[in-house]
Order: C-alpha cells, then sequence, then structure tokens
C-alpha cells in the first residue's frame, strides 16, 4: 500500500518550506511534483509562483491578473497549471509526488484536480499539502482510509519533514 499523507496547515504554517525540505532529504528518492510560494513587493503579497521540482517556474497568480478565475483578490493563470503543474505529476509505481498545495488556486484548474483523483486511485506515494479549510475535494481526501492527515503547526514544521524523510525511506517508498 503506498504511502498517502497530506499535511494540512494554516497559512504561514510552512507548509511550502515542509515540502522543500522534504524534497531535499530525498535525494536519491524518484520525486515529481511541484511547490508554490508567494511573490512580495515592499512587503506585500501580490501572487504566487508555481515551480516544478525539476526547475521549471512561472507565476500562477497575482493581483494584477484579470482572470477568470479569480480566487479572492488574485486572477490565475490557469495556463501555468496546464504547462507545469500537470506535466510535473508524472508517475512510476517507484516515484514520490510532491504537490504543495492542494488549494483553491490549483483546483479551479479542474483537469488538475482530475489528475490528482487518478494519482489517489494509482499505486503510487503521496505527499501533498492542504489549507486547514474546509473545501468539498480536500475533505473528501482527507476522509479516505488509506490518507494520513498530519497537522503542520510552527512547533513540529521543523522537525516534521526529517521525520517523514525516515519514515518514507524505511518504507521504501
Amino acid at each position: 500500500m503506498p504511502i498517502r499523507i497530506l499535511l494540512e496547515g494554516r497559512p504561514g504554517s510552512g507548509k511550502t518550506t515542509a515540502i522543500r525540505r522534504l524534497a531535499a532529504l530525498l535525494p536519491t528518492r524518484e520525486t515529481s511534483g511541484f511547490t508554490t510560494e508567494e511573490i512580495r513587493t515592499h512587503g506585500t503579497r501580490v501572487g504566487f509562483a508555481l515551480e516544478t521540482l525539476s526547475g521549471e517556474r512561472a507565476v500562477l497568480s497575482h493581483v494584477d491578473f484579470p482572470g477568470p478565475p479569480r480566487v479572492g483578490r488574485y486572477g490565475v493563470d490557469l495556463r501555468v497549471m496546464e504547462r507545469l503543474a500537470l506535466p510535473s505529476l508524472v508517475w512510476t509505481e517507484r516515484t514520490l509526488v510532491l504537490i504543495d498545495e492542494l488549494g483553491r488556486m490549483e483546483l479551479a484548474y479542474r483537469p488538475f484536480e482530475d489528475a490528482v483523483r487518478a494519482l489517489f486511485a494509482a499505486e503510487v506515494g503521496i505527499v501533498a499539502t492542504v489549507q486547514a479549510q474546509h473545501g468539498p475535494f480536500t475533505d473528501a481526501l482527507k476522509r479516505r482510509a488509506d490518507v494520513e492527515v498530519l497537522r503542520l503547526t510552527v512547533a513540529n514544521r521543523d522537525a516534521l519533514p526529517e521525520r517523514l524523510a525516515a519514515r518514507l525511506e524505511s518504507a521504501g517508498r
């Protein structure tokens, strides 16, 4: 049975940092996926960038993007999901897929949601981040019997990537 873990945390809890540290701690593992990070101008968040684990990067959302869709004050460029996020989810049975995050911006692109459903139906290891707030898609994933939900907090965010890396290495997935 593949390992399937959702790292649940509030905004600013360190979800992106945890996924990036986990990927760095698994240099010999076959991994795929992406991370997202805030774009700040003069200390104010103005958008989010998406970066694949292979290093491709693009602006996913920005206050200056017109949308649609719009998530809060951000227009989302769904072409980034098509061009970078979807192709980054390639896998084999030995791959560990790392996704940061399964959030409203990412899930605004229906083919991405379908790809995530397919991943969870396949025999592949997954570690993904999700917000603590409720959402129909992520709530359904959290209720799955084959998914472990780990709460990421400021108190455990530094130690959690190392613990997960050790666990994943010992499981061989």
